[in-house]
């Protein structure tokens, strides 16, 4: 009977430790999962950059090339211009002959033909003024020509340009998002390894604490391990555990390197009931009121003030959504998270 009594004890120790090993492999699975996520946001706005660069750029060459097709048909309009006046010429020097040859075929001593010469004279002067006036038209549209073939060689070479740029901005931007991508992962490891070792001296400091919880990747203190019901002043109870929180804190801040951004994020959160106290209006603001007091006192403990985020949710991201005392007061709480800045 001993010997069996010893058996059951022995294996009735195995469970604990089976507990703990799944309890933190759980909260290495929601980990790495939350650590994915993060990723995957920051490279979808890189991404989304890059795609409004690159948008831009194409932008700027459909434009040019709707400018060059303008010139290339205005050429055309003008080249039609000077080959319609090359055709009136031809014909005022057409006529201006005919007229030569009328002139020249009347006889001298025919009487009453003086007019007749006065009028073809005139008509001959009228004809070559046309004629003069058509080569300065050609002329006038011939520079204008030779203006707008520099300025569609100047639009090809622009046209060129850009779409060499935009070769260059493409490769230059898939370097970016390459160099970007390491220094994000690699600014995500850190930051991670920080919030762990962070994680772990306050799960040490709060060691059998039934009111002080881990929830994925944040600390969760019940709202009545710190205030009143309904208030937001800190009470005298409440405030040894955030002397241990301000002081790990303090330690983190000497350990994480000055150039990773991180801030501590405190999050106020309250039951659905409708609170009925004049200094607050809402669950809302009784829920920043809360995370604000938080802050300011582990400011007092010395912590930086550019390192806190105070939030208030309400009571609108409960953690038990049943209608109940106990669903109550697990909702009732204030959430630390280690988060990037």
């Amino acid at each position: 009977m001993p010997g069996a009594r010893s058996r059951r004890r022995i294996e009735a120790n195995y469970w604990p430790g089976f507990v703990d090993a799944l309890s933190s492999l759980l909260l290495v699975i929601i980990f790495l999962l939350s650590l994915f996520m993060l990723t995957q946001f920051f490279l979808g706005q890189e991404l989304q950059g890059r795609d409004t660069a690159l948008s831009r750029l194409n932008s700027q060459i459909a434009e040019l090339t709707d400018l060059l097709q303008l010139e290339r048909s205005n050429s055309d309009d003008l080249n039609s211009q000077i080959a319609n006046l090359t055709a009136t010429l031809a014909t005022a020097q057409s006529d201006n002959a005919e007229l030569t040859g009328q002139l020249s075929g009347i006889g001298a001593g025919l009487a009453g033909k003086d007019e007749t010469i006065a009028g073809l004279q005139s008509e001959l002067a009228d004809a070559q003024d046309l004629s003069d006036e058509a080569n300065a038209q050609i002329t006038l549209l011939n520079q204008q020509l030779a203006a707008l073939r520099t300025q569609i060689g100047a639009l090809e070479n622009a046209l060129e340009a850009s779409e060499s740029r935009d070769t260059e901005s493409r490769t230059q931007i898939a370097d970016l998002g390459r160099r970007l991508n390491l220094a994000l992962a690699q600014r995500v490891q850190d930051l991670s390894r920080y919030r762990s070792d962070f994680f772990g001296r306050l799960r040490q400091i709060l060691e059998g604490r039934a009111d002080v919880r881990v929830v994925g990747d944040r600390f969760v203190f019940q709202s009545e391990v710190l205030f009143d019901p309904g208030q937001a002043d800190i009470q005298p109870g409440g405030t040894p555990d955030l002397d241990a929180l301000a002081a790990a804190i303090l330690q983190l801040e000497t350990e994480i390197p000055p150039d990773i951004n991180w801030v501590l994020r405190i999050d106020g959160h309250t039951d659905k009931r409708p609170i009925s106290n004049a200094r607050f209006p809402s669950n809302w603001e009784l829920s920043a009121a809360r995370a604000i007091s938080v802050a300011q006192y582990l400011v007092t403990k010395g912590v930086s003030p550019n390192r806190l985020v105070a939030a208030g949710f309400g009571e609108f991201t409960p953690l038990d959504p049943a209608d109940n005392d106990e669903a109550y007061r697990r909702n009732r709480r204030i959430e630390f998270k280690l988060t990037e800045g």
